[in-house]
């Protein structure tokens, strides 16, 4: 159902430019209760968080709040459909949810959540909100508390509205929907706004999303400050964008990628921020991708869709390696432990050791499906091979698919593969910025992949 909220001002005025209309002025916060109600931040790309600016707002909100529409930049809405009413009164639609609504002021509409739920909520209540989910859960159960007082709340807001001049003309309004997107970057660039949060409002990472196993998929931070927990770290969504490029250059070295689009293979650890720039770059190419509502775009290229399939295993193949990998270099001769970098996790042994630094008081966990591991140490040491594993993907009908079912491969050749990459490792001195920074060492780990799958392949027809 579309949303469909009144908003009433007491003091307005209407600008139009063009194929867009700015309607400006101040509401009573009495008058905002349908955007608690109705409203949430899918279309604003910061989800907004509790925090030194919040608590600003609070402070203006308790200390002056009749200065508070001066003081404050206020809210910025979007609508593609709007009626104007009597009495300074506007009826407004959200056709696309993910591209209208609040574009701006995420962080105002939170403080001034919280403001209005402290007079009727408890102080344990108000404590346990920190983001705009919480303070929605909250408002819900205080819906009748908060329409008591609302007679009360006469502070005003800044608001502007952002709505089609001509709502009927169908041009103007796929002008007005594509300008939406980057007025709210714009107005967003203050708040250091990131290339994946950006990428992520043009529906860049939808199919990639998608394809992911739903416990990861959960956990991954796809817009700023949409994350809150007090037992798990986010996955940023960069750390996926960046694994992408493991296919997405197996496409491009088969001349399948369009416009012959790649990253170095070093950068998908350290320079993360360029692996996602070349994938928006990618993404909005028109053989890649099709424009739908307004600036959002539509994956339809087959090569590209198939890297996105081959990806959706990768997150859990990159834990099983850093899980596996020190039990494989022991069984080689090595002793993984034994090196300064890592940290074992041994609560027994710890109590005793005569260096409590060589082991971790608590639980270390794989980055992305949270495998409970004895060992802690850089990822820099097993990036090269995770990236290795682009040495057992193929390229059939265009697309890129894997040669083997990963998992069992690197059950069989695991072992043997650390064999080789010991002698990386040793050269590197285990310095995983070295290992990591380095491309010989990430091609050495694919040359080892291909190996082994070559091997496997020759005793399938010796056999």
């Amino acid at each position: 159902m579309t949303p469909k909220i009144i908003i009433r001002f007491a003091i307005v005025n209407e600008q139009t430019d063009g194929p867009i209309k700015r309607i400006i002025g101040f509401v009573p916060a009495r008058n905002l209760f349908p955007l608690f109600d109705g409203l949430d931040l899918e279309a604003n790309p910061r989800s907004a968080k509790v925090g030194s600016v919040t608590a600003d707002i609070l402070e203006t909100l308790t200390e002056t709040p009749k200065l508070f529409h001066f003081k404050s930049k206020g809210v910025l809405l979007g609508a593609s459909a709007y009626s104007s009413l009597e009495r300074n009164r506007y009826e407004l639609e959200f056709g696309d949810p993910s591209a209208e609504g609040i574009l701006d002021g995420g962080h105002n509409m939170l403080a001034i959540g919280i403001h209005i739920l402290s007079y009727v909520a408890t102080e344990s209540e108000i404590k346990q909100i920190k983001l705009w989910e919480d303070l929605r859960d909250a408002w819900e159960r205080n819906r009748s508390a908060v329409e008591e007082i609302k007679n009360d709340l006469d502070f005003l807001v800044p608001v502007e509205l952002l709505v089609p001049t001509d709502p009927e003309d169908y041009d103007s309004l796929i002008t007005f929907e594509a300008s939406l997107l980057e007025i709210c970057a714009a107005r967003n660039n203050n708040a250091q706004l990131t290339q994946e949060t950006k990428s992520h409002q043009k529906g860049l990472y939808l199919e990639i999303k998608n394809r992911l196993p739903k416990k990861v998929a959960d956990r991954i931070e796809w817009k700023t400050n949409e994350w809150e927990s007090d037992d798990t770290r986010p996955i940023k969504a960069r750390d996926v964008i960046a694994l992408a490029w493991i296919p997405l250059n197996r496409l491009q070295e088969a001349g399948l990628l369009p416009g012959s689009i790649s990253v170095a293979p070093q950068n998908i650890y350290r320079n993360k921020g360029e692996c996602s720039k070349q994938f928006e770059r990618l993404m909005e190419r028109d053989d890649v991708t099709n424009p739908t509502d307004g600036a959002r775009r539509e994956l339809h290229n087959v090569a590209v869709i198939s890297a996105f399939d081959v990806l959706a295993g990768i997150p859990a193949l990159y834990d099983k390696i850093y899980a596996e990998f020190p039990a494989a270099y022991n069984a080689v001769g090595g002793r993984f432990g034994g090196n300064s970098i890592v940290k074992m996790f041994d609560p027994l042994k710890r109590k005793t050791a005569n260096n409590k630094n060589d082991y971790v008081a608590t639980q270390p966990y794989t980055h992305f499906t949270g495998i409970p591991v004895k060992h802690r140490y850089p990822d820099g040491l097993i990036m090269p091979l995770v990236y290795g594993l682009k040495g057992i993907m193929k390229i059939v009908d265009g697309r890129v698919a894997w040669a083997e079912d990963p998992t069992e491969f690197l059950d069989r050749n695991l072992k043997d593969i650390a064999s080789a990459y010991r002698l990386v490792l040793d050269m590197a001195r285990f310095d995983p910025q070295k290992l990591a920074k380095n491309q010989a060492s990430h091609e050495f780990a694919v040359g080892e992949f291909e190996k082994a799958l070559f091997k496997e392949q020759a005793r399938e027809l010796i056999n």
